[in-house]
């Protein structure tokens, strides 16, 4: 993050920020209904759950087990693509837009603290009546994921974690840290050249493809989710989590890339230590999406991660 706003920010104000602001005080964002028919595919709904609009994706055979994919902050479904593609094979695979990201859009009670997320997780798990189910989350999903198993160990059946927040960072403890306000500006226009750098800090070795960043840029300009991420952060807190994380009973898979520029390789290892059944893997070459930038690899891995626990049953 600090190399992020030190770094790629500065870019952003000199390259086509002032322009994109003034396009989007004009326009206040792109409309969700011309960016619905544009993304929403045949396996999505819009389902109301507890007084929000949510985009819904389920793929895969409606009686197999189910897995529940989290993206993370700024990110939308769109994120676990290639894993849902394989997934669905033997999985009912289940995607949501977070509150206040992608087709979701804001939410109008605005709960965009983070135990707030992990609530609205079992909200989503009710809707599709859904007892159950393994939970994967990256980064902001992780964080929600982690701590919704925290709070309802009969209703994880495992965890993968992909960079998960938890741990401090970037002065964030039980205490939000100041937005700087180019950072703020960034999330609320998403222009052209600051996504792209984005990209170039969340990536390690790989690329993005221009489709991806796109849609991503196209998400983050969705009415109404600039001013959601910006409200985002300023209710993000990152208390100490050891005492939650030693609650964590489910069997967790831990997956970090190793030139994490965000969420460094060493939380994974206190994820390790603090959580009483978990496992970490760490990527040689990726960042801090190991999901997308390395996705066979990391399917690999949480195959047999899943096939483990079918094992043991």
């Amino acid at each position: 993050m600090k190399k992020f706003i030190g770094g790629a920010l500065a870019l952003i104000v000199v390259v086509g920020l002032g322009a994109a602001f003034f396009v989007w005080q004009a326009s206040r964002g792109l409309a969700p209904e011309a960016l619905e028919t544009q993304y929403a595919s045949a396996d999505d709904r819009f389902l109301m759950i507890d007084g929000a609009r949510v985009r819904v994706r389920e793929e895969g055979p409606a009686d197999a087990p189910p897995i529940l994919l989290i993206h993370g902050f700024t990110f939308s479904l769109e994120s676990w693509d290639a894993w849902a593609a394989s997934l669905s094979d033997d999985h009912r695979v289940i995607r949501y837009d977070l509150l206040g990201h992608g087709l979701t859009g804001p939410d109008p009670q605005q709960r965009y603290a983070p135990q707030e997320r992990a609530a609205f997780v079992g909200s989503v798990l009710d809707a599709l009546d859904i007892d159950s189910a393994v939970i994967a989350g990256s980064s902001l999903g992780g964080l929600a994921a982690w701590r919704f198993a925290a709070e309802n160990p009969d209703r994880v059946d495992a965890l993968i974690l992909v960079a998960s927040g938890g741990f401090s960072m970037n002065g964030v403890t039980d205490k939000p840290a100041p937005l700087p306000p180019a950072m703020k500006l960034f999330l609320q226009t998403a222009p052209e050249a600051g996504v792209s750098a984005m990209f170039e800090t969340v990536y390690g070795d790989a690329q993005p493809s221009p489709e991806r960043v796109a849609l991503a840029r196209d998400m983050m300009r969705r009415r109404g989710n600039g001013e959601a991420f910006v409200q985002s952060i300023a209710e993000f807190t990152l208390p100490d989590p050891e005492a939650d994380l030693a609650r964590v009973t489910a069997p967790t898979l831990l997956l970090w890339g190793a030139l994490d520029a965000l969420i460094p390789p060493d939380h994974g290892r206190r994820f390790e230590t603090a959580m009483p059944n978990a496992e970490l893997i760490v990527y040689d070459r990726v960042g801090h999406v190991p999901h997308e930038e390395a996705p066979a690899l990391t399917l690999g891995d949480a195959r047999a991660f899943l096939s483990g626990l079918e094992a043991s049953e």
